[in-house]
């Protein structure tokens, strides 16, 4: 087992592959926080323990005449004692009390990893993958039990964390606050990362020092957001890409949040994360309980780049359950950026026979094929397929297509309604979000449908199901434009409104997990505004996600690199768009296009029916290319060599896991007078390697790529780029 209980001195050992994670049970049932980190085979309890105004000895802590929790790094803090720092969790009683103090009950540990009920998680395939510690710990005034779970990975640098609440007693308990876990560091010597940005700018990295306070970034839209991802990571001073300590912290959520550092007054810094406690409660009747967001923790001795390719396993192996999350994606091409809503079926038909002259897999109809849908005024709910534009109907067009030898896709907006829908809005008013007597907010001229409500969650799940069995489908892209204002519902009572927006998110996920097991061979990708909802709950049903609406080449270099902190290339949809970009106006070159986008699924947003025949030819070039380097880029392993937010350049490399092949792409947006030569030294191939360029057959050592490193080719103009294909030299005399 790698989870083990010393009974004499009270204390958990988790190990995860090369990490450690220490817990000790005072006398009195306090649970402590002892050690985070690169394994320790023997970790001493007692020197681990020394801390400002602590001595620890012989299992009692000496305060002094300061008998303050405050001082103590603490496993799961509560509010109202002597901890005058964030807590992690904060209830009410009926007698309107807040205060609560749970000790250590009892615990059980076992092999595997325990599903969340209603809640995407981290899984494993065999028990024998993870262990789980379930610390049970009881308030016995509040008559409340809360059980910390943690499960420890054994072949990842990866610990995940959640808590159960539960009412053990007659009367009602209300939750203020419940994050899924908090970590109390033993200083604050450390920057933080966050993912930050907008619509059409997601997921730009920001650095910055810890000082005393507390920092946070959190979304209260009802959803994970453009503005702010559900993750951080701790980085100590020294460490960058490639050496130093590192700490990532990332919510298996896709709704409101709250990621938290607190330094307090020692200079020591307090993690904690889960769902927002800003607009939230939850009430708990007696025998009830409420179970969290799961926090996967993950440790990195080798730097950031190490933590995100942990993360970039986890997440591709045991976290997406799709069957497509071990095959190989569709190249594909999309129709929004070509027609928006006007087209008809003979021009997507035209569009269709193109793509498939240029070796396109499939074929995605967007927004506007449904009721009166001809700009976003109306029909969001009227999923009834308009005959003005598609004469045929989805069966007949997806026939059509299937017939050119490309599958067929379809967008949807199932959570949304136009106020102007005649099967829907008008038939129920009360079926989406709002507030008695207040005004109804409407953005892109939509609303949100109550999803905590389970009438309307069988109505999608029936409307979609309806949808998908009606044609040849194979592709989803789910959308979702909106975020949530004047959150209420008209079936939850007074005292349980504040819990609206989580129980959507729970409705959320009990559709998708209906829906993606009725339609196991359909591949669905999540879409919120594009990457407004790029989180690992969604991940864990829709196997990809459109990265941003953004598709300018330029500026999806920092949204793509963003992303890759945490998300492996294949969650990522990355397309070829038409020039000037249509969000940014820019003109780039063809080639810088096709090898941003070929740095992730492929994939095309533009009229091929318009493009000159030099064109057509050198998209073809792109798709075969992409088709023969395809595994390798969905599945290799992804290092960040140069960062496009530190310079003008940006250069990335994904390298096979048997280290045989990889592919280098290096970025440059503004070209400059008499540069200097610019050599990269490449990372995570193998030293004793001889590898050949596929471009010109010349033989590089491995150690000579990484060491001395390779000259980039000399380019003229701005918006530059080259991508290098290596093979390790026995692969090119098989």
């Amino acid at each position: 087992m790698s989870i083990h209980f010393n009974d004499k001195t009270k204390t958990f050992y988790l190990t995860a592959k090369d990490t450690s994670y220490v817990i000790y049970v005072l006398k009195n049932g306090a649970v402590l926080h002892v050690y985070f980190g690169k394994i320790i085979k023997t970790p001493n309890i007692y020197h681990l323990l020394k801390l400002p105004h602590i001595s620890i000895d012989n299992d009692i802590i000496n305060f002094g005449n300061q008998l303050m929790l405050d001082f103590l790094p603490q496993e799961y803090p509560a509010y109202g004692n002597t901890d005058f720092r964030s807590p992690a969790y904060q209830i009410q009683l009926e007698n309107g009390s807040t205060v609560s103090d749970l000790r250590y009950l009892s615990h059980k540990i076992y092999k595997g990893k325990p599903k969340l009920e209603g809640l995407p998680a981290t899984y494993v395939e065999n028990e024998d993958e993870a262990d789980t510690l379930e610390l049970e710990l009881y308030d016995k005034i509040a008559n409340l039990k809360v059980t910390l779970i943690y499960t420890a990975f054994r072949d990842y640098d990866v610990i995940t964390r959640s808590v159960r609440f539960e009412n053990m007693g007659k009367e009602d308990i209300k939750l203020l606050r419940a994050l899924s876990m908090n970590v109390d560091f033993n200083d604050s010597n450390f920057d933080m990362i966050q993912l930050s940005g907008a619509w059409a700018r997601e997921r730009h990295v920001i650095r910055r020092p810890l000082v005393p306070g507390a920092q946070s970034l959190e979304s209260r839209r009802g959803a994970s957001s453009h503005q702010q991802n559900p993750f951080i990571a701790l980085l100590r001073k020294d460490a960058d890409e490639w050496h130093g300590d590192v700490y990532g912290f990332s919510l298996v959520y896709s709704g409101n949040f709250l990621a938290q550092v607190e330094v307090d007054q020692y200079n020591m810094a307090r993690v904690s994360m889960g769902i927002n406690p800003f607009d939230f409660s939850w009430l708990l009747k007696p025998g009830e309980t409420f179970q969290t967001p799961e926090v996967v923790m993950v440790y990195s001795d080798g730097g950031l780049n190490k933590m995100s390719n942990i993360y970039h396993k986890l997440y591709r192996n045991r976290l997406m359950r799709s069957k497509f999350k071990d095959r190989e994606r569709p190249i594909l091409i999309n129709n929004w950026e070509v027609t928006y809503f006007d087209f008809t079926e003979e021009k997507l038909k035209e569009l269709a026979k193109e793509a498939k002259d240029l070796g396109i897999e499939l074929f995605v109809l967007d927004d506007g094929w449904f009721g009166k849908r001809n700009s976003d005024n109306s029909s969001l709910g009227d999923w009834f397929v308009n005959k003005e534009k598609i004469p045929s109907g989805l069966d007949g067009l997806a026939k059509d297509i299937n017939s050119l030898g490309l599958k067929f896709g379809l967008w949807m907006e199932p959570e949304m309604v136009s106020p102007d829908s005649d099967l829907l809005y008008r038939k129920h008013p009360d079926w989406c979000i709002h507030v008695p007597d207040r005004p109804r907010s409407e953005s892109r001229n939509q609303l949100v449908l109550d999803l905590s409500r389970k009438d309307v969650q069988d109505y999608i799940i029936k409307v979609v199901s309806d949808i998908l069995e009606s044609a040849d489908i194979s592709y989803v892209k789910w959308d979702m434009n909106r975020n949530m204002t004047e959150i209420g519902s008209a079936l939850l009572p007074p005292e349980r409104q504040r819990e609206t927006a989580h129980r959507y998110i729970l409705g959320l996920y009990r559709i998708l997990e209906e829906i993606t097991t009725r339609f196991p061979d359909v591949l669905f990708e999540s879409c919120a505004g594009g990457g407004g909802r790029f989180d690992p709950g969604m991940l864990y049903y829709m196997p990809q996600t459109w990265t941003s609406d953004d598709t300018d080449a330029v500026e999806r270099l920092k949204i793509q690199h963003g992303t890759s902190i945490v998300y492996p290339l294949i969650s990522m949809g990355s397309h070829i768009s038409a020039v000037p970009n249509h969000q940014v106006h820019r003109v780039t070159p063809l080639k810088m296009r096709a090898h941003v986008a070929m740095s992730a699924n492929f994939g095309f947003e533009l009229d091929l029916t318009k493009l000159s025949s030099e064109e057509k030819e050198e998209i073809k070039k792109y798709v075969e290319k992409y088709k023969e380097i395809r595994k390798l880029v969905q599945f290799g392993d992804f290092y960040r060599l140069l960062s496009p937010f530190e310079g003008n350049e940006t250069a990335w490399l994904i390298v096979s896991e048997d280290k045989r092949e990889f592919l280098l792409y290096y970025f440059r947006v503004l070209g400059g007078a008499n540069e200097p030569i610019k050599r990269l030294r490449l990372k995570g191939i193998n030293p004793d390697f001889n590898y050949v360029l596929e471009d010109d057959g010349s033989a590089y050592s491995g150690d000579e790529l990484m060491y001395a490193g390779i000259v980039i080719p000399e380019l003229t103009g701005d918006f530059q780029s080259i991508m290098m294909h290596f093979k390790e030299e026995s692969i090119k005399n098989e």
